[in-house]
């Protein structure tokens, strides 16, 4: 009991508060917008997510992350394992709106990609913390880029655009804070712009260009535009106080599309105004600080490296998810961390929060 109740008081409370603090404005979010339809059962798995996932933190925090690091074949197993998972969704997902994102499993869904990330950045991690002072090589950027195109490519065609982005902007991320040279990080960008190009003109669906189109020229407010423009109605609307929950004429009129996932930021800013929204970016400010903390404090290049993933997937998703609902950024079906509905975001998020715990206590 004495062992429990000291790596108890070791843990990072302050990322604890903040993360649990930021569910609530979720799940808060996610209640309103089944008040709209009369259908709380999104709310009630919601919290059974937020339980599951705070519990297996709270276990994850009591194992030595170390062995992560000592343990190559654990980590290719889920790799390749995450690679058979994303595979097989094309051959065993139901397809929604022409997407084919989860597993169906009775009343829930599990969407593989979220173990991908947590598993790309531990493998990462590992690949760079074994390289650091060969980082000057190019091969490495290549061999560990091959790891990410690969799950990548299998995320791309589900299609899944937004999951797309996150997976390659975890690899740039450590790749910068792995110390990337300047030269090299050119010809990615460059590489970059080319795969673009080729990717707008013969990969990415009507649909998906759509999107892009209608984000930079806003032609068609009741077709490709309608969903950013009742967005930014309910963003609007809230002004300093919100107009408290359950009230937002956006949401409880049913104009505002996808409340509970992509939008969930509008339902907040319209129920709780500027004040909530203040609010609510303090406490996500600290839990992305809380996580660099760790990073910058780490006496070795693999917890640093892991906690700088995790920090990139907040401020890549944050960044992403809001610009959608300001219009300041394309649909690309991104959401929110801690915030938005679904069972394997909620619960991925509390294993990487686990993971950290384990490296602050371990210090």
């Amino acid at each position: 009991m004495g062992f429990i109740t000291n790596h108890l008081r070791k843990l990072d409370w302050s990322m604890i508060v903040s993360a649990v603090l930021i569910v609530v404005f979720g799940l808060v979010a996610i209640y309103s917008a089944g008040l709209a339809k009369g259908d709380y059962l999104n709310f009630e798995k919601q919290i059974v997510f937020f339980i599951v996932g705070f519990s297996l933190m709270i276990l994850i925090s009591f194992f030595d992350y170390r062995n992560l690091k000592s343990n190559s074949y654990f980590i290719l197993f889920f790799y390749f394992l995450c690679l058979l998972l994303l595979a097989g969704l094309h051959f065993f997902a139901p397809d929604i709106r022409g997407t084919r994102g989860w597993y169906k499993i009775g009343i829930l869904s599990f969407d593989p990609i979220e173990l991908t990330k947590i598993v790309l950045v531990i493998l990462l991690a590992k690949y760079f913390s074994m390289r650091h002072v060969e980082m000057y090589k190019f091969r490495h950027i290549i061999f560990s880029g091959i790891y990410v195109f690969l799950a990548a490519i299998l995320v791309f065609i589900k299609p899944d655009l937004g999951g797309t982005m996150v997976l390659v902007s975890i690899w740039i991320g450590i790749l910068l804070i792995s110390g990337i040279k300047i030269k090299h990080f050119i010809i990615l960008f460059l590489c970059f712009m080319l795969a673009s190009g080729l990717a707008w003109g013969f990969v990415l669906k009507p649909y998906q260009r759509d999107r892009v189109i209608s984000f930079v020229f806003p032609y068609d407010p009741l077709g490709g535009s309608w969903s950013q423009t009742q967005a930014k109605i309910a963003v609007g609307s809230g002004q300093i106080f919100g107009q408290g929950v359950g009230n937002g004429s956006q949401v409880q009129y049913g104009f505002l599309p996808e409340p509970h996932t992509d939008f969930i930021f509008s339902v907040l800013a319209e129920e709780w105004g500027l004040l909530g929204v203040l609010a609510f970016f303090i406490l996500y400010i600290n839990l992305v600080y809380r996580v660099f903390k760790i990073a910058i404090t780490s006496d070795s290049n693999f917890p640093r490296l892991f906690a700088s993933g995790f920090a990139v997937i907040l401020i890549c998703q944050f960044i992403i998810n809001i610009g959608m609902n300001l219009s300041m950024l394309p649909v690309v079906g991104i959401y929110l961390p801690f915030v938005s509905y679904g069972g394997s975001g909620l619960i991925g998020n509390f294993l990487f929060l686990g993971i950290l715990q384990s490296i602050k206590t371990r210090k």
